[in-house]
């Protein structure tokens, strides 16, 4: 039996024949971008049907780098995120997948049957299918102060940050299941927690707002965060009411920003269609409005955006794009 491993080598001569740039020596049979929980399932599905592929990423992890601890993944009661990236990356590194870390795309384009990736560290490469896997980042509340204290105070890392703050005073900004979290996690280690939401009500699960209630955490509702104060490093966080236009101060010194995340889709934005929130529309198959190029994860329209929901997608995608070779490797 032929496999798509024997195939990618096959084309490949045939491929760079037909003047792909020259700093192009190799056309992989898959290219996957991106290392989170989406993009190590589809690398593993891939390599098992012995696909010869590439998988390009700024780390291994992604989103999961920012979390603590995981209570709803299937096969595990509780489980930190390091254990379980741990899990994936040494599944991952059972099978021959190249791999490129601390790099990312840039930019994307289409010659001749294959995908283009252009990536920041100046490299190519080249690929008959792509599948993108970029996850979400921590989207910035863009207010006085903000960027000037970031790294001296003003943290979106809680799991790498939160121990600095031990004893101090810090706000954490956002009612959903991520600001809650970090909430939930800086009662053992601040000293008063304010949880910040612009809104009257607070979006995250029943359990989450419980174990903050419990704690001394002082939820401060329907306010907008006006400026965040400090030379050095923070000093005190400025709210407005919605209701009232009233402003208030917080003496703090640290502010946990969880306002929700932005697709990392930017390189992609002239080449795939998006939705109006930049993600990466798909349909049940994982396939995107550009032949051969199929999307999972985060970075896409699927909703519940949740580590074993970007997993099975990134299953799927795998074995969508292995259709797709397989298919256009029939003689015509």
């Amino acid at each position: 039996m032929t496999t798509t491993r024997e195939i990618g080598t096959a084309v490949t001569e045939k491929l760079i024949s037909l003047r792909l740039p020259k700093e192009v020596p190799y056309v992989y049979d898959q290219l996957i971008l991106g290392g989170g929980p989406a993009g190590l399932t589809a690398a593993v599905y891939s390599a098992r049907k012995r696909v010869d592929l590439l998988l390009l990423t700024e780390d291994i992890g992604g989103q999961m780098l920012w979390t603590s601890d995981i209570e709803n993944y299937m096969g595990y009661h509780y489980i930190s995120a390091r254990e379980l990236i741990e899990k994936f990356h040494s599944q991952v590194e059972q099978f021959p997948i190249d791999l490129v870390t601390n790099d990312r795309a840039i930019s994307l384009s289409r010659e001749v049957e294959t995908i283009l990736v252009q990536t920041k560290q100046g490299k190519r490469y080249a690929a008959r299918t792509l599948i993108i896997a970029t996850g979400k980042r921590s989207r910035r509340l863009n207010v006085p102060g903000e960027s000037e204290l970031a790294g001296r105070g003003v943290t979106y890392c809680a799991i790498a940050d939160g121990p600095c703050f031990k004893g101090k005073d810090v706000a954490v900004i956002g009612g959903g299941n991520s600001g809650l979290t970090v909430a939930v996690d800086m009662i053992p280690i601040a000293g008063s927690i304010y949880c910040v939401n612009n809104s009257p009500s607070l979006r995250a699960d029943t359990v989450l707002i419980e174990r903050a209630k419990a704690g001394h955490v002082e939820f401060l509702l329907d306010y907008d965060v006006a400026e965040i104060r400090g030379k050095d490093k923070v000093e005190s966080l400025v709210l407005q009411s919605r209701a009232t236009g009233e402003f208030i101060e917080k003496p703090v010194n640290g502010v946990f920003i969880e306002v929700g995340l932005v697709p990392n889709t930017e390189f992609a934005a002239e080449f795939i269609e998006l939705n109006p929130w930049k993600e990466i529309a798909i349909d049940v198959a994982c396939k995107t409005s550009v032949e051969c190029v199929f999307a999972a994860g985060d970075v896409t329209t699927v909703p519940e955006k949740q580590i074993i929901v970007a997993a099975g997608e990134g299953a799927k995608a795998s074995l969508s794009a292995y259709h797709c070779l397989i298919r256009k490797s029939v003689p015509r």
